[in-house]
């Protein structure tokens, strides 16, 4: 009869070449967006389907030049284009070093809670209805909405 597992710790495998592979894919991106403007008209970059079907703003509406501003070296016109997107950076890079395996053991805790869904899909709901009404302080997160 095979051990039982204990399944209320997680456990912790070698990174291997998951760190390495997300490096190279941000580092990729990040210079991907150094050269092409979300901005431009007939961006290399697509906008976005939703909004172009529906004339409703998605939650990652903006991301893209939020992530080109950022490229840029621009945090306030990242903030203009995608609040969530950019005040999540922090979590979502602590998420990636958790994956990656670059985190102390101390910190998983941390990086688990962050990594449940639930509050995500309760904020990115909550962000997605109140950016497409049309009153301030909710126009503000709009894509472009504060100048």
């Amino acid at each position: 009869m095979p051990a039982a597992i204990d399944t209320t710790t997680p456990t912790r495998s070698a990174p291997g070449w998951r760190g390495p592979a997300m490096l190279l894919t941000i580092v990729a991106g990040a210079l991907l967006l150094r050269q092409a403007d979300p901005n431009a008209p007939g961006s290399l970059l697509p906008p976005c389907a939703f909004e172009w079907l529906t004339g409703l703003y998605c939650p990652g509406c903006g991301a893209t030049r939020a992530l080109h501003a950022l490229a840029h070296g621009d945090p306030a016109r990242a903030l203009a284009m995608n609040p969530l997107l950019v005040l999540s950076l922090p979590a979502i890079a602590l998420m990636l070093a958790r994956v990656a395996g670059w985190l102390p053991a101390s910190w998983q805790p941390l990086t688990w809670r962050l990594s449940d869904a639930r509050p995500w899909a309760v904020v990115i709901i909550a962000y997605a209805i109140t950016r497409n009404l049309p009153w301030a302080p909710f126009s503000w997160l709009a894509p472009g909405g504060i100048h």
